[in-house]
């Protein structure tokens, strides 16, 4: 357990906080290019308890902007997109993607107002059909070159989804290989050619066994922490039997962001970013080292689950998370639907919008979680000296950072780590875009 100060710490985002000052340092997902793809080129965007505008221009190009409109304050998510901005439908003032003030209509002819005003602008990137944005005070950091950024468009795809809870219980699902067995339980294993799209769902590398079965009867695994230069890298085992071993390489990508094997064949970057302290989007790249991706199939299975235009979730605390007593004895460990996006939402949001730490009792199985406070505290007190916190990336430093390997196969050579790194050396030369990744 930690104190509440602590815990105040690393949960608390707002504007002059220890945590929120850190993350302010990084690029932040905050929608999806889905998002602007009907009618409406104008979305609200909180994060981390602030309020902004993301809205497309006229000639595609994205402008993150303060809310309220610097002449009375009218909300600006509500504007009008014309003639190369967004106009406030107030008085009519016209702010470009960069923050100038282009037009202040109701002013005398000849006035020079507009001249003295700009509106609060931020910088944003679209990468792999997510646009990120920076509200740090100052120049954003570079982009690593992670596989979901480096993969052709054909071979990726992102989705978004609403939790109502703190960021950091949120990411700490991420770390924690244990939970899988219990959790993300299926008392019968789907064939995994019927399972598009599905997280462990499919079979293993170098094995038929199904994820499922392995995380099913192996409920004991020998879990790893190793400090990396992007983070942390988690190596989980499962021994089989005398001669095999299964073996997960996950992975967290300071500050917020882990890389896990989703099949043999795709894997998930996933991103939590804070809403404010009570709330966080999960956004996730999937990334294929085989065939392209299927986004009409894998949008569609997803929206079944958190629809438009929020991606709130349709199983929530409201409703129990759809909990089921009958399929709780005969289907799933948990009894709420096969969608382990959903497992892992109950699994947070019942913890309450802010986990209490100081009541919890960490074991052995948590070693991850316990690596990353250490190393977010490190990084807190890093920021708040004026120091850059790790992964916020030079331009010379950002293509150093590839990958990171995530893997997840069955072993019987006994050396688990060469086996490893050899498969994943083995798939990224198969791959149509696959290349080395740094050690």
């Amino acid at each position: 357990m930690i104190s509440q100060k602590q815990n105040d710490l690393y949960t608390r985002v707002g504007p002059g906080t220890p945590a929120g000052t850190l993350l302010r340092h990084y690029w932040q997902p905050v929608a999806l290019t889905d998002e602007f793809e009907g009618a409406r080129k104008v979305k609200a965007v909180r994060l981390f308890g602030e309020n902004f505008v993301l809205f497309q221009d006229e000639d595609g190009c994205y402008g993150l902007l303060d809310r309220d409109c610097p002449h009375r304050g009218a909300d600006l998510a509500f504007g009008r997109r014309e003639q190369g901005g967004l106009r406030c439908p107030f008085h009519g003032w016209l702010f470009a993607a960069d923050g100038t003030c282009l037009e202040t209509p109701a002013e005398p002819i000849g006035s020079q107002l507009c001249k003295n005003i700009r509106q609060k602008a931020y910088p944003v990137e679209v990468h792999a059909g997510v646009i990120f944005a920076y509200v740090g005070a100052d120049e954003p950091p570079a982009f690593p070159e992670l596989d979901c950024f480096t993969a052709p468009d054909s071979h990726t795809f992102a989705f978004k989804g609403l939790w109502e809870c703190n960021w950091l219980q949120s990411l700490e699902v991420g770390m924690d290989p244990a939970h899988a067995s219990f959790l993300h339980r299926f008392f019968e294993d789907d064939d995994p050619e019927q399972s598009y799209g599905k997280q462990f769902r499919s079979t293993t590398i170098d094995s038929d066994l199904p994820i499922t079965k392995v995380l099913r009867d192996y409920d004991r695994p020998e879990i790893s922490v190793e400090t990396v230069k992007h983070g942390l890298r988690l190596s989980t085992l499962r021994r089989i039997d005398e001669t095999h071993t299964h073996v997960r390489i996950t992975n967290i990508v300071f500050p917020q962001t882990f890389v896990i094997p989703m099949s043999p064949t795709v894997t998930i970057t996933q991103w939590h970013v804070p809403v404010d302290d009570h709330n966080n989007y999960w956004f996730t790249l999937f990334t294929s080292f085989d065939a392209p991706v299927d986004k009409a199939t894998m949008r569609a299975q997803r929206l079944e689950t958190y629809p438009e235009p929020d991606y709130r979730p349709l199983r929530n605390r409201a409703n129990n998370w759809g909990h089921d007593l009958e399929e709780q004895a005969t289907a799933t460990y948990l009894g709420m639907g096969f969608d382990i996006n959903i497992h892992d939402q109950w699994a947070c949001e019942s913890q309450g919008p802010i986990q209490d730490r100081t009541r919890e009792h960490l074991g052995t199985s948590d070693k991850g979680i316990i690596a990353y406070r250490r190393l977010l505290a490190a990084e807190i007190a890093k920021a708040e000296k004026g120091e850059p916190p790790l992964m916020r990336l030079s331009a010379e430093e950002a293509p150093t950072y590839k990958g990171p390997v995530s893997f997840d196969g069955v072993d019987s050579s006994g050396d688990t780590e060469t086996y490893w790194r050899a498969g994943d050396a083995k798939r990224r030369a198969a791959a149509p875009w696959g290349g080395p990744v740094e050690a």
